[in-house]
């Protein structure tokens, strides 16, 4: 009998380490998604010219909807048909929610039990930290979602069709809708002028609101959504986690705008009116923070407008959202980690809490991790091919933050240049650090420490 238990045992333990991590499943999962989105947008009936999209056109394209970036090669309105533009916005909305968490709604409706795995999975997708009551927060992410992409689509459908009828005015409402709350980027204005975004729009009240209140509410996360549909306005009773991210998505989007209207008021704000300053100030501020969405024109800022949205791209959005960066919480560890070491105070304390070492740790190797390989790529391109290099920081930030923004050099990279942007946009949407530690999981520490031996630091 105990020979049993313990050939039972042995099967377990490799059956344990035939498995994917979590990570690994997310990673793989993203993976297989790009790679289906490209096949389809290769196919002749995916382009408006009936023929073939390039492989890395389709592929670049489909990691850009599928990290939800907006990052492109070819502009979506004039190149994509219907259905391409169908297959790209299927990508941007799962890639916005993450397949894990579609994939257990669908559960939830064909009512399959769901195994403790799948709900590991769900935490690992949306950042929580508990368990419990995953599958349910599962669902009120689903409700919220489609809730707020409707409100949004109507309104925006309401003032397109003004100027686009009501049919297409419908369909360009519900795509900027949903392209805005994943903060994806990718707008449908090609029509106009190619690669245009927003800008003939950068004066209408509606339309500027409407996508920044959605990107804003796309990029707080979906625990903050649950913790003030459950305390309501009861800013006390919030969990630290959510105090962290309002305060500092509103100080970002204030000091954001403002930096940029005194940075821009000379310059590409000159000749605009004080209303219209404000909204393009405000937006600015707004899609630097991973949605990708412009109304100025990007490629005539000042090198210091250029590198204010370098700075708010590589921050991004909050843990458990639609955005991308290292986000706000922590950028916010690390500051508060810092002036605590400054003050001498014992902790780093914040809300009359203490952060534990932990998220310390991580915070200092997702800042690193983020900045190295931004680095290393800003390094690569230009190695590669001579582009004026703010614009290939802005670039090579815009990837790995999953934002989309560009002064217009994505069309003019090389393949080795496209392939490292591919690189940084995948590993931005599903974590640098955690795509690093997709390889190391299962791999054992050995339970012995080296000799301590101290160095001088700074």
């Amino acid at each position: 009998m105990a020979v049993k238990q313990v050939e039972r045992k042995k099967r377990w333990y490799r059956k344990q380490k035939r498995q994917l991590s979590q990570t690994q499943t997310i990673a793989v999962g993203f993976l297989i998604m790009i790679l289906i989105g490209t096949a389809l947008l290769m196919l002749p009936i995916a382009a408006k010219s009936g023929e073939p999209t390039s492989f890395f056109d389709a592929l670049f394209t489909a990691v850009s909807a599928g990290c939800v970036t907006g990052l492109v090669t070819v502009d979506t309105c004039t190149h994509w048909t219907i259905f391409g533009q169908i297959v790209i916005l299927l990508m941007i909305q799962i890639g916005g929610l993450g397949f894990i968490t579609i994939g257990i709604f669908f559960s939830i409706l064909l009512r399959r039990k769901i195994s403790l795995r799948e709900r590991g999975l769900m935490q690992e997708s949306v950042n929580t930290l508990q368990i419990g009551g995953i599958i349910k927060l599962a669902h009120k992410i689903i409700k919220g979602t489609f809730i707020i992409e409707g409100i949004g689509a109507l309104i925006l459908a309401i003032r397109f069709s003004f100027q686009l009828g009501i049919v297409k005015g419908i369909y360009y409402g519900i795509f900027h809708s949903i392209s805005a709350f994943c903060n994806a980027g990718f707008d449908l204005m090609g029509y106009q002028e190619e690669y245009i975004s927003l800008v003939p729009y950068s004066a209408d009240i509606v339309v500027n609101i409407t996508i920044m209140l959605l990107v804003v509410t796309g990029g707080i996360g979906f625990i903050v959504w649950d913790d003030v549909t459950r305390h309501g306005l009861k800013f006390k009773k919030y969990m630290l986690h959510t105090k962290i991210v309002l305060v500092s998505t509103a100080f970002l989007l204030f000091s954001g705008a403002f930096l940029f209207w005194v940075l821009e008021r000379n310059n590409i704000l000159a000749e605009k009116g004080i209303l219209e300053q404000i909204l393009c100030s405000m937006f600015a501020s707004v899609t630097a923070r991973t949605a990708g969405f412009n109304t100025v024109d990007l490629a005539k800022l000042t090198d210091a407008g250029k590198f204010l949205n370098v700075v708010l791209m590589f921050i991004g959005g909050s843990p458990g959202s639609t955005a991308g960066g290292i986000k706000t919480t922590t950028i916010v560890v690390i500051l508060m980690y810092i002036w605590s070491n400054m003050k001498r105070t014992y902790g780093c304390n914040l809300f009359g809490r203490r952060l534990d070492s932990e998220s310390i740790v991580k915070a200092s190797a997702v800042f690193c991790t983020n900045l190295f390989l931004a680095t290393a790529a800003v390094l690569f391109i230009s190695a590669v091919q001579v582009l004026p290099v703010a614009d290939v920081l802005l670039e090579v930030f815009s990837a790995i933050g999953t934002v989309g923004m560009s002064t217009g050099i994505t069309r003019e990279l090389l393949l080795p240049s496209r392939i490292a942007i591919i690189i940084l946009m995948y590993c931005g949407r599903i974590g640098s650090l955690s795509f690093a530690l997709s390889f190391t999981q299962k791999k054992r520490i050995a339970p012995v420490q080296q000799p301590v031996e101290q160095i001088n630091i700074g």
